[in-house]
């Protein structure tokens, strides 16, 4: 509907234009009526694109892929955006401390207040030029300041902010990869849980079927009634495991939907896509090397290492003498009178530290601190990703055996529960056999797809593990 009524409301404006233009064109000339023409159609053009569909409208009544699922993740998830104002910022930073290696002007005012008259500072030595005392002065100057020399802080600031900065883009790729994974994860448990529901359903089913054929033979007196009794007990424990599993999925729903940054969803979200049995990747023997050159988060703890080595020069060149340039042209002004005096000057500021309480040796102390931290954080990422690699080319080789040896298990399985029905529908089993063969049938499917489910989950844990793009 909604979609309808935007298309009759473009049609109308499209209609609406072109008489507007009819009529313009009788009204001037061809040129005018032209530019006059293009003009609305573009004004339409931007109407129609500030009503694009929001991240909410994709989702809106319909079901969703895994890659719907994550373009609308990376757009619109909020830790997401929360990373990118990071990077913003350590932008910022280095643009801060490129600036403070550059000269600085400004125009510098001042009021003074002085309980005894003093002396307008003369424009010269020895001349009496619009000499007068005030106990109130004007001053303004034009102020020019430049470091000249700053034992190094200033040049390792501006390298610190950088590598800063390459760290926290790292780290938003980093996140990225992660939110990813995590998208995929959760789209590939709810197919698994959908497949689970589906067998429950299947089993739900036929254990109604058998019940009818229960009830067909006790009526006939040729089955007990302890069988139909036990026909019921199973028709509701399926009933349970299908009110337990659909809550699962409607929570997966709700986790997706949070990944994804819709907040305000009244239904969980409705995927559509497949289990697929993907082949194994053929780079698990150098995968360790590969993640180590590969994973964004490595990467962005190794600048943060550098950087803080260069936090540790920054502290050590606070021990250094700085040297600055000073310049500044103005005019002094008496409030009382008209008396005023033009002055200026020129000037090296040199600035050697001799004694500070043993603020700079605390300050080198706790920088090579920070630095043994960074360093020891490093080497435990590296355990981490050894770790996270092993551990995914573990869960792919396990879960593709699992996978295997349980799609024999359904097919035994099937042919189990057929045998047992055909012997209960000619007199010669019991119901507590096609009861079992039923329950291993319900139990093989649903770990089967619960493996399969698991298997993806697995490939896209390894991707993650070695620093694969999405």
């Amino acid at each position: 509907m909604k979609a309808l009524d935007k298309k009759c409301m473009t049609t109308n404006i499209g209609s609406s234009i072109m008489g507007i233009s009819i009529l313009f064109g009788k009204l001037f000339s061809s040129q005018i009526a032209a530019l006059i023409t293009i003009s609305l159609l573009m004004a339409a053009r931007l109407c129609q694109n500030g009503t694009a569909a929001t991240p909410m409208d994709q989702v809106a009544d319909q079901t969703i892929t895994l890659a719907e699922a994550i373009e609308i993740s990376l757009a619109n998830n909020p830790e997401l955006a929360a990373k990118r104002y990071g990077v913003d910022a350590a932008r910022a930073e280095y643009d801060i401390a490129v600036g403070a290696r550059l000269p600085e002007f400004y125009l510098l005012g001042r009021y003074n207040y002085y309980r005894a008259p003093r002396l307008i500072q003369p424009r010269r030595p020895g001349t009496s030029e619009s000499l007068a005392f005030t106990d109130e002065l004007l001053s303004g100057d034009f102020v020019l300041t430049m470091p000249l020399y700053t034992g190094g802080q200033l040049r390792n600031q501006v390298i610190a902010t950088d590598l800063i900065t390459q760290a926290k883009w790292e780290r938003l790729l980093y996140s990225r990869a992660e939110l990813v994974f995590n998208v995929s994860s959760v789209f590939y448990a709810m197919l698994g849980q959908h497949e689970v529901i589906a067998s429950l359903q299947f089993s739900q089913k036929a254990l109604e079927q058998h019940h009818k054929k229960t009830q067909e033979l006790l009526n006939a007196q040729k089955a007990a009634r302890v069988d139909l009794l036990r026909t019921e007990v199973r028709l509701a424990d399926i009933q349970q495991q299908l009110l337990r599993e659909r809550n699962a999925l409607e929570v997966q729903g709700y986790l997706l939907a949070s990944l994804l940054g819709l907040g305000g969803k009244e239904e969980p979200l409705e995927i559509e896509g497949e289990l697929m049995l993907m082949d194994v990747p053929a780079n698990l023997d150098q995968a360790i090397g590969i993640a180590f050159g590969n994973r964004q988060d490595y990467q962005s703890l190794k600048y943060e290492v550098r950087a803080q080595q260069t936090q540790v020069n920054i502290a050590r060149g606070k021990r250094l003498p700085e040297l600055a340039l000073y310049a500044s042209y103005g005019d002094r002004w008496a409030t009382d009178s008209s008396k005023h005096n033009e002055v200026g000057e020129v000037g090296m500021l040199f600035d050697v530290p001799l004694f500070e309480g043993g603020r700079i040796n605390a300050g080198i102390r706790r920088e090579y601190s920070r630095l043994g931290a960074q360093q020891e954080a490093l080497r435990a990422l590296e355990l981490k990703i050894q770790l996270e690699v092993e551990t995914s080319i573990s869960n792919i080789e396990s879960t593709r055996a699992r996978i295997t040896v349980t799609q024999k298990a359904v097919e035994q399985a099937e042919e189990s529960l057929r045998i047992e029905r055909g012997k209960y529908d000619q007199g010669k089993g019991a119901i507590v056999d096609v009861l079992d063969a039923q329950s291993a049938l319900l139990d093989s499917q649903t770990n089967y797809y619960r493996a399969l489910a698991e298997y993806n989950t697995a490939l896209a844990q390894f991707r993650l593990a070695v620093g694969e793009n999405e």
